[in-house]
């Protein structure tokens, strides 16, 4: 008990001035419509995928050049460039996807 109360009221003098400090932060974003924000996170996210997906692509062509020839090598980085293009198309579709629900819910029109 006697290292407890000592280690509470530290956490707590930590912790007030971070506490006050986030009560006067403003909005980064300058947006505060939450479908707009979910919008910027889901296209935020796609586009880290689609950067992921680049770089597998990468690492698939990259193993398929300097296999020297070894047939379970080659095959790995076939394996793995066919994969990244099924990835690729899956992103795509997803971003297609979710542009055209976030333009009707936000206009309120299909036709977008």
């Amino acid at each position: 008990m006697k290292k407890v109360l000592p280690f509470i009221l530290s956490t707590g003098l930590i912790a007030f001035p971070c506490i006050a400090q986030a009560v006067a932060l403003t909005n980064p974003l300058g947006i505060t419509d939450p479908r707009l924000i979910a919008a910027r996170i889901i296209q935020g996210a796609l586009s880290v995928l689609g950067t992921v997906a680049l770089v597998m692509f990468m690492y698939g062509g990259l193993l398929w050049i300097i296999s020297m020839g070894k047939p379970e090598q080659i095959k790995q980085g076939q394996s793995i460039l066919i994969w990244t293009t099924l990835g690729l198309i899956l992103i795509a579709g997803a971003y297609v996807a979710v542009d055209a629900i976030f333009n009707a819910v936000l206009s309120g029109n299909v036709a977008g």
